[in-house]
């Protein structure tokens, strides 16, 4: 789908040793930048930390541009994560983070991430699903496209902590599509905005997703971006993410 409509994929096959299941989720252990940075991520889950194969690596060196690679994998001995832009929503235009706190998602790694690539502003909150529950990965309920901010307000039960995101979209400049605890259910968070060879941009969602989509909230998001989705349903249902979870993007420059 994403292919037909222009936007480059890169697929890296994986290694059958070790065995490693959840690796068609890679937005969590690696992130790119423009600035031709590399970043990984420690991992809570120890079978996960196996994903970060050489295979994966050397395809994005072979491609494009790296100038350096910041390694924040260290902080695994100090049982401290941060995974990536599962635990973090990035703006990257406006230097601003927003993270759920989490014991995936911690101060110190999410402060080192900061200061190794530039991020001017961390807005950091708890957030909880419609069971009570807390959400430990950010991008559950929030995604960030050039326009918008797709967020779950409600889910932020802290005044003060929901004030202080609102603040900080607000300073964005933004538009806010307000998404209920429900749509969280069904993986309304979990979205992701791409561009295609052409700079046209695509927000990519899961069938799910869309179809919880009110028609006031597709027609903001039209605005901005033409909507892809895809039937997703066994991987949402076992892997316990969405269309943003598979697919790590690339901001590096090509070779």
């Amino acid at each position: 789908m994403l292919v037909a409509n222009g936007v480059e994929v890169i697929t890296v096959v994986d290694t059958p040793d070790p065995p490693t299941q959840d690796s068609i989720i890679p937005n969590n252990w690696l992130s790119t930048h423009a600035n031709g940075t590399i970043c990984l991520f420690p991992m809570y889950a120890k079978n996960r930390r196996l994903e970060r194969k050489p295979n994966v690596l050397e395809t994005i060196q072979r491609m494009f541009h790296v100038e350096r690679t910041v390694d924040l994998t260290w902080f695994e001995a100090h049982k401290k994560f941060l995974e990536g832009t599962w635990s973090m929503a990035l703006d990257r235009g406006n230097g601003l983070i927003c993270a759920s706190r989490s014991a995936r998602t911690h101060e110190d790694v999410l402060k080192e991430f900061a200061s190794q690539l530039g991020f001017s502003e961390t807005v950091l909150f708890e957030s909880h699903d419609e069971s009570g529950n807390l959400i430990y990965h950010t991008n559950v309920m929030m995604s960030v496209g050039h326009g918008y901010f797709i967020i779950c307000l409600d889910a932020i039960s802290d005044p003060a902590q929901r004030e202080q995101v609102k603040t900080a979209i607000a300073a964005s400049g933004k538009e806010v599509v307000s998404i209920s605890k429900a749509q969280v259910n069904n993986f309304v968070g979990n979205m992701l905005q791409v561009q295609n060879v052409n700079g046209d941009k695509f927000l990519v969602m899961s069938s799910r997703a869309y179809k919880s989509l009110t028609d006031e909230q597709l027609r903001t998001l039209e605005k901005y971006n033409s909507l892809l989705h895809s039937d997703l349903t066994t991987i949402e249902d076992n892997g316990g993410g969405g269309a943003r979870c598979l697919m790590a993007e690339i901001y590096l420059n090509k070779k």
